[in-house]
């Protein structure tokens, strides 16, 4: 058991900050072991928060105090008091500057929060709670200062950078270097930003709408520069897009990024200094897979947009969280959208939604968008945060319109830029700016879990009235029972005979969104001879799932019909689930397995069809995987769920081999690497195809995998290959590939990493024993959070046959990994430990296996407040 339990933070118990700092000036002297830093703060009581002079209390974690002073004069130890993680100081005048000393130790700081080491190279990770590992400080993000940094180093390090415009710089008496940055911007000390060491860049300018030219920067290691120029232009893009689409000019004079090898995070946007873990940032055709450089351009594109969506405007207090992390993944997913195809994107934003956050709200640490209370703020950045958090800003724009929506987004930045507000505020502005009312839609906050539409029609002939039913409901979360109805925008379409959109309404409106308010509601559409077919939840306008009877029949034409692109891909998701679960049934009787014709007949209607987009193709022929399954499953049988899908990926695979073949050789065109979104959708659905054709392990399909690998001129192409080859190929031709690909690019960080996933996620070869040596591999390092995704969260999230073996070794494997990370990392710790979060759900003895893995965790003595909290809560009953 821990040495004491965390304590519990509630939102109700919010108040207003006592005091307000109105600058910080900061002073840095790096050394690896012993970094000194000075702080002086103007600090004034603030006048909202009543009468009187309480103490001061300032946070503080890790930290060596050297010294105190408040107006130049030193205080005694009879002046201020060592609180838990702090200092208690007493106050006797209303406004006063305050000095403090202490000393920190970078290179010794492994959870990667404050500030640290890595390579070499000093750079913080200040959000959430990091800046109180390197000064003591009311670290909150309602309290908003202006912050003056210097940095002191020696000539070795020629880079130092932070936040704002850089002010001075010039040479230390002693030979040291010192640089000074100024921010004109008040902020939080979450967004505060550090980096020194010996680095390079790629610059560029950017002339914003109304002329202002800004200097745009990526700093990297020297051998890295070359992988800089894709997140260049995407942040170039990004720039002008915020410009056309929401009015946002950028704001200082630079912008700068950084690339980090060790980070717990995608990447953070501290002001004018974004710092990215390196995945994040570095890219070329030759390193870098499409996925990764969309990613890249995604994520470049959320840091950038949060200028606004979190630094102008950001947040009181943690709970609001979504505030600005749920609009931005919106808008970065806007951004994408429009870049890209529109339709893939959204049907990946959603898959990811279905399987990951589904499953949080259907486990032990279910909490709303807004969460109520927490014992560590690490353990809420979570899908619900972030991609639900993006559906329920979607939804006011469903509602809204794109303009209404706009006018919206100009009040909220002009009434609150420079504030630190809500996500009440938010809505507010939307409110005010399109004088509607959505006080029932606010519940998207304040209430957790995955609400449920159950639609049944009827169809009057005699009339020609066609009416939907829908009823909602949402099933109890951890302290939510009961839940009210959700306001659920409900887009539809109706369908004839022939495929085409019905008129809905006078206006001509082939399609509506319907507002979904009541616990059971109906809505009639009159002017049919015919009894229509809906299209329901198209473009997936509500983060809900929806029941409603479809036959086999009419999912199949809805599939090659139903105008709507996303809804022809859900329809081929529903008959896929339907088959898998009719395999899931037969398996547990013990009868044969078969899988429906017509769903064969669907993929290779598909397969053959010339008119569709590519990517939206490769879309549809990917079955439903493990983990999907499994969130569609009330219980879930690991092994009927491996043995449906593995029979179902087999026959597919051999009634299809002629087609798959045939479109593989149409798109294997030798030709230039290009990142538009044509070739992007051809390469998807070539190597879809390539990964089928492998499933039958023929000597003729291996052989256009190992062909491919040996000349294909790009990572997209190489590692589909390599992973055809390590889960289909024999030993001796898979560790070849292995080796080779190993030797060739042991020297470069992400595609290592790459490598290492692979290996681990395979349900061929990623067995407990391949992941063990994996762990021994010179490659792997446990205080790199990017190796440890890859290999024991490629295993253990990725690798659902490996994982779920019914031993439980894996359970047991993670328990361990979980303990040692946590004495390094707390935060990389807790997000191992979610697989085995879900044990309630599952069938047989893997349930009682996981529990023995969770009960081993907190068996294990001093954990840190993160793992302790995942875990308690998990084990709860």
């Amino acid at each position: 058991m821990p040495d004491a339990k965390p304590n519990t933070i509630y939102l109700k118990d919010y108040r207003i900050p006592d005091y307000l700092v109105d600058n910080t000036h900061l002073q840095f002297e790096l050394k690896p072991k012993a970094t000194l830093v000075k702080s002086q703060l103007k600090i004034r009581r603030n006048p909202a928060a009543g009468v009187g002079l309480p103490p001061l209390l300032l946070d503080g974690v890790d930290l060596e105090l050297l010294s105190i002073a408040i107006d130049s004069m030193p205080l005694s130890s009879e002046d201020y008091e060592e609180i838990p993680q702090g200092i208690s100081i007493s106050v006797d005048k209303p406004e006063f500057h305050l000095e403090i000393q202490n000393r920190i130790n970078p290179e010794g700081n492994t959870s990667l929060e404050g500030l640290y080491l890595s390579n070499g190279m000093y750079c913080t990770q200040c959000e959430a709670e990091g800046f109180r590992k390197i000064t003591f400080y009311p670290d909150r993000p309602d309290i908003m200062s202006k912050f003056t940094t210097t940095i002191v180093a020696p000539k070795n390090y020629p880079v130092l950078l932070s936040n704002g415009n850089e002010v001075n710089r010039g040479l230390c008496k002693d030979g040291r270097q010192y640089v000074t940055w100024e921010d004109p911007f008040a902020k939080p000390a979450y967004l505060f930003a550090l980096v020194a060491g010996d680095l390079k860049y790629l610059d560029d300018y950017f002339t914003t709408t109304s002329g202002r030219k800004v200097k745009l920067q990526i700093f990297t290691e020297e051998k890295n520069i070359y992988k800089c120029d894709h997140a260049l232009r995407s942040l170039k893009n990004a720039m002008r897009w915020d410009e056309e689409v929401y009015g946002r000019e950028y704001d200082l004079d630079a912008f700068m990024i950084v690339a980090v090898d060790h980070f717990n995070m995608g990447a953070m946007e501290n002001k004018g200094l974004n710092i990215f873990n390196s995945a994040c940032v570095l890219a070329s055709p030759e390193t870098a897979t499409d996925a990764g450089f969309q990613r890249i351009e995604s994520i470049i594109g959320h840091e950038y947009f949060h200028n606004w969506s979190g630094n102008r405007v950001t947040l009181r207090d943690w709970f609001q969280l979504s505030l600005k992390e749920g609009f931005t993944v919106f808008r970065d997913a806007e951004f994408s959208a429009d870049l890209n195809s529109r339709a893939v994107k959204r049907i990946e934003d959603v898959s990811l939604l279905r399987i990951n956050q589904f499953a949080e709200d259907a486990g032990p640490m279910a909490h709303p968008v807004r969460p109520d209370s927490f014992m560590e703020i690490s353990n809420f950045y979570t899908l619900t945060v972030y991609e639900k958090g993006s559906e329920v800003v979607r939804m006011i724009h469903t509602l809204l319109g794109p303009e209404g929506f706009r006018k919206g987004s100009d009040l909220y930045f002009e009434r609150h830029d420079g504030c630190a507000v809500t996500c009440e505020d938010f809505v507010t502005a939307m409110e005010d700016a399109n004088q509607v009312k959505l006080v029932q839609f606010r519940r998207w906050y304040s209430q957790a879990g995955t609400p449920q539409l159950n639609v049944t029609d009827y169809f009057d002939e005699t009339r020609g009235t066609y009416r939907l039913t829908v009823r909602q409901s949402c099933p109890p979360t951890p302290g939510q029972k009961e839940k009210h109805p959700f306001h659920i925008p409900l887009k539809l379409g109706l369908l004839d005979k022939g495929g085409n959109d019905l008129i809905l309404d006078g206006t001509g409106s082939t399609q509506c969104v319907l507002e979904v308010t009541e616990s059971e509601q109906s809505f009639e559409f009159t002017g049919f001879e015919n009894k229509p077919l809906p299209s329901l939840l198209r473009g997936f306008s509500a983060p809900v799932k929806i029941d409603y009877p479809y036959s086999v029949e009419q999912l199949l034409f809805l599939m090659s019909k139903d105008t709507d692109t996303f809804n022809r891909w859900n329809a081929s998701q529903r008959l896929a689930f339907m088959a898998l679960s009719d395999l899931q049934q037969a398996y547990r009787k013990g009868g044969a397995l078969q899988l429906q014709p017509g769903l064969i007949k669907a993929y290779k209607r598909v397969l053959l069809n010339r008119d569709l987009d590519p990517a939206l193709v490769a879309e549809i022929l990917q079955l439903p995987s493990e983990q999907s399954i499994a969130e569609e499953s009330a219980c879930i049988d690991a092994e009927a769920i491996v043995a449906a899908r593995k029979f179902a990926l087999q026959t597919l695979a051999e009634a299809l081999s002629g087609e798959l073949r045939a479109r593989y050789n149409a798109l294997n065109v030798r030709k230039p690497y290009s990142i538009n979104a044509k070739d992007i959708a051809e390469r998807k659905l070539k190597n879809t195809c390539l990964l089928y054709l492998c499933v039958t392990e023929t000597a003729d399909a291996l052989a256009l995998a190992q062909a491919q690998f040996d000349i294909a001129s790009n990572m997209t192409d190489t590692a589909a290959a390599l992973s055809a080859l390590i889960n289909h190929a024999g030993d001796r031709q898979a560790n070849a590939a292995i080796e080779q690909f190993y030797r060739r690019w042991k020297e470069d960080a992400q595609v290592v990493e790459l490598w290492l996933g692979q290996q681990s996620r395979s349900c061929r070869r990623g067995s407990l024993k391949t992941v063990e040596k994996l762990i021994q591999h010179p490659a792997f390092d446990l205080k790199n959070p990017n190796r440890v995704r890859a290999v024991i969260g490629g295993f253990a999230k990725g690798n659902f046959s490996q994982f779920h073996k019914s031993d439980g070794s894996g359970f047991e494997f993670l328990a361990e990994q979980v303990i040692a990370l946590d004495k390094l990392n707390p935060q990389i710790a807790a997000q191992q430990v979610i697989p085995l979060t879900r044990w309630k759900r599952y069938t047989g003895d893997l349930a009682p296996k996981m529990k023995i893995a969770l009960k081993k965790i907190m068996d294990s003595g001093n954990l840190s407040g993160d793992i302790y909290e995942v875990v308690s809560k998990s084990l709860s009953e």
